[in-house]
């Protein structure tokens, strides 16, 4: 103790004598890898500048007639490419089952488990307005469930508005959610999360009744206070209609261009999936992820058995001194090194 106390008078004593220089702060590193949020501006890859896309933006290309922009994400990855490449809508889709998790349907993720990805989707968009996904089973039960997941979806999520698959039927639930004050896409056609029920993911309104449907489903939508109607699967003549005859936004996939905006899959479009996997019809595919994945894969794994890989410019340096001490350190220290086998 009493070498400890002396210890520390004796730095007492010299903070005294000599007053600390300032030093600027520096952020404090938790691994040797940098958060995607602080992704530096570069000639490729360029911060985004425009100002953040809100419900009034999404106004007021509705109202001059330009089409609207809207592409999942379900990290933090996925997420900065569509908000760096301007995209104008980010939806934190629930078919992040499928492509995120390998689970055969969106009707088995939970909200948490939304939840979880929207933060990480949230953490690096900085322009663009992000849509969290109600999942299955998070608000058909009752509108007050309804109100508690879309609230997490906020508050926890760190969204700016909801999504939930249904039309005339859940059309008090998004009143009560819009009454909040958060913002509903409502999502009718095909909807995904009742597949069993549609008899499988096939397309709706190919009959004249069933089109009909739709048309008032998109309507109790509108009048419930839904921001925007994302169509799915439905005939491009029948969702032209709908479109012409709603005074919100509709956002068409696989629904035809007569609709105000697009939304797809980020990995369906992006080609980030293995050979063999069905794609729906409405989808293009703009590049193939998955090649150039599995061909940077291959090649370092190629180059770790033949031993080109790391190289020195992949290593740290040391004094050449430090080195020299470490070796006269080992040389005293007893014990064969371990040969490997080849």
């Amino acid at each position: 103790m009493r070498l400890y106390a002396s210890a520390f008078t004796r730095v007492s004593l010299s903070l005294r004598r000599t007053p600390p220089r300032c030093l600027p702060l520096q952020p404090f590193r938790q691994s040797s890898h940098a958060a995607l949020a602080n992704t530096k501006e570069t000639t490729d890859t360029k911060e985004p500048t425009r100002p953040p896309f809100t419900v009034n933006s999404l106004r007021a290309l509705y109202e001059k007639k330009e089409p609207v922009t809207m592409l999942t994400a379900h990290d933090a990855p996925s997420a900065l490419a569509a908000d760096l490449a301007g995209i104008d809508l980010i939806l934190v889709g629930d078919s992040l089952a499928m492509v995120a998790l390998g689970l055969e349907g969106t009707s088995e993720v939970a909200l948490d488990t939304m939840l979880l990805y929207c933060r990480s989707v949230s953490r690096v968009v900085k322009s663009s307005f992000i849509v969290g996904d109600l999942p299955f089973g998070s608000y058909g039960v009752t509108q007050e469930q309804g109100v508690e997941s879309a609230i997490r979806m906020i508050k926890e999520g760190r969204a700016h508005g909801i999504k939930l698959e249904g039309g005339a039927e859940l059309a008090p639930t998004m009143a009560s959610i819009s009454r909040t004050g958060i913002p509903v896409f409502a999502h009718i056609g095909l909807t995904p999360q009742r597949e069993h029920a549609l008899g499988g993911f096939k397309p709706q309104g190919k009959s004249a009744a069933n089109a009909v449907k739709i048309f008032h489903d998109a309507l109790a939508a509108q009048k419930a206070g839904a921001v925007a109607v994302v169509l799915e699967a439905v005939p491009a003549e029948i969702a032209r209609e709908i479109t012409q005859r709603l005074r919100i936004p509709t956002i068409g996939i696989g629904a035809g261009s007569g609709c105000s905006g697009q939304v797809l899959v980020q990995n369906d479009m992006a080609g980030n999936f293995p050979p063999g996997r069905h794609i729906p019809k409405f989808v293009k595919q703009y590049g193939n992820v998955w090649k150039e994945t599995e061909s940077a894969i291959k090649s370092f794994r190629e180059e770790v058995k033949n031993q080109q890989f790391p190289e020195y410019r992949h290593t740290y340096a040391m004094k050449s001194e430090e080195l020299e001490k470490f070796k006269r350190i080992m040389d005293g220290i007893e014990g064969e090194p371990m040969q490997m086998e080849r």
